[in-house]
């Protein structure tokens, strides 16, 4: 089963996507409830998916996106020497954590929020999400994977000198808002191999990150059983799980998203994010981000 979020007539509504991802089924409760236990409640009018537009499938967050860093072992070790500041760094033992602000979640096909007034080191960061389905504290890793409602792509777009501008901690290179594509539906668990999930990004065309989740140092399971100690997970939490190697800081010469960009993001069996790089002024006060050109 595949819930996605779509506005229909200027509405935001749920929908039951169909199995051949062409048409949708809308439904009368909102995906973020339905995470959260509430039954999808009647279907009604089946659209063509070409004709809705596709949102992040959540947007009520219970608090910051909790994320997973260096998760895939290839990833660690391309950007030893280029943390400025960070290195030497043992490779972990445990799963690292941060967090980023729920105001950096966009939709599928939105444009990605670019500032070079802000930052000039715009990085792309294909990765593999999950959201929890049930509360739990202190979850044994065996049990955990009944705690996910699950699964989404997500691209964690992150601003490499803002992170280093500031103690090289991660928050705020990482909570730029409208940066952080999401969907392009949620995939329950049990629609999903989890053994193998292809993660890939590709910016104009170029491969640029492709791995397995059959790479990451630490499985979902371990993941949320970390997480979960002392703390309590809680429904509709949304938990990002490590970008592989490929990032555009660690390469030589060093690669960063431009203003016009096309970054597409995947991961087998959960779909695809089609997002473009747009110019926008983020120094603006008050809320939301407007689109240079729309001033």
């Amino acid at each position: 089963m595949k819930l996605a979020s779509v506005t229909v007539d200027g509405v935001r509504r749920a929908g039951l996507v169909g199995e051949t991802e062409r048409s949708i089924t809308l439904l009368a409760t909102a995906v973020d409830d339905v995470v959260r236990g509430a039954p999808p409640g009647e279907r009604g009018e089946v659209l063509p998916l070409s004709e809705v537009r596709l949102e992040s499938p959540l947007h009520r967050f219970n608090r910051d996106v909790l994320c997973t860093g260096w998760n895939y072992l290839d990833h660690f070790l391309e950007s030893r020497g280029r943390r400025e500041g960070q290195d030497p760094v043992a490779v972990p033992e445990r799963p690292t954590f941060f967090t980023k602000g729920p105001d950096t979640v966009i939709g599928p096909t939105d444009p990605i929020a670019y500032d070079p007034a802000l930052s000039v080191q715009w990085d792309y960061e294909a990765e593999i999400a999950l959201v929890i389905g049930r509360d739990g504290r202190n979850i044994p890793e065996e049990k955990a994977l009944d705690h996910v409602f699950g699964f989404l792509v997500a691209n964690d777009v992150s601003q490499r000198d803002l992170q280093r501008a500031h103690g090289g901690q991660w928050l705020k290179g990482k909570s730029i808002d409208r940066t952080m594509p999401l969907g392009p539906w949620v995939t329950r668990t049990d629609s999903v191999d989890l053994t193998a999930m292809q993660v890939q990004c590709e910016v104009n065309g170029q491969l640029l990150q492709n791995a397995s989740s059959a790479q990451m140092a630490f499985s979902f399971a371990r993941i949320i059983a970390e997480l979960s100690r002392g703390m309590t997970l809680r429904a509709g939490d949304v938990v990002l799980t490590g970008t592989p190697s490929g990032i555009g800081s660690a390469r030589d010469p060093q690669l960063f998203l431009c203003d016009g960009d096309l970054v597409v993001t995947r991961a087998s069996g959960l779909g695809e994010l089609r997002n473009t790089v747009t110019l926008t002024d983020l120094s603006r006060e008050g809320e939301g981000a407007e689109p240079r050109g729309e001033q």
